[in-house]
């Protein structure tokens, strides 16, 4: 994702993440009466979910700098759409059969 605005000095402010689960502190399993190995217990409310957000990136755009890029971008879309956008979710697309 990104968040983000317009910063004091008048610059458009980007910055870019990932958000994950955060992962128990610890977990638990059952052992089955015939020695194997049984399913999960985790020590965490099941109701609560626990989000780490990572920012890797951050970009700082001035007025000039964001209106090319927002005409590059506009440039590739139409392109794009001239092709017809892909189907991003077949999930044959690439696969020969």
């Amino acid at each position: 994702g990104v968040w983000g605005g317009i910063n004091p000095q008048g610059e458009i402010e980007m910055n870019f993440y990932h958000e994950s689960d955060c992962l128990p502190a610890y977990s638990e399993r059952l052992i089955t009466p015939d020695g194997s190995i049984g399913h999960e217990i985790t020590p965490e409310d099941n109701e609560q979910r626990d989000v780490t957000r990572h920012i890797h990136s951050r970009v700082l755009l001035n007025y000039h700098t964001a209106r090319a890029i927002l005409e590059w971008l506009e440039d590739r879309v139409a392109a794009l759409e001239e092709e017809g956008p892909p189907d991003m979710y077949d999930t044959d697309a690439g696969i020969e059969q």
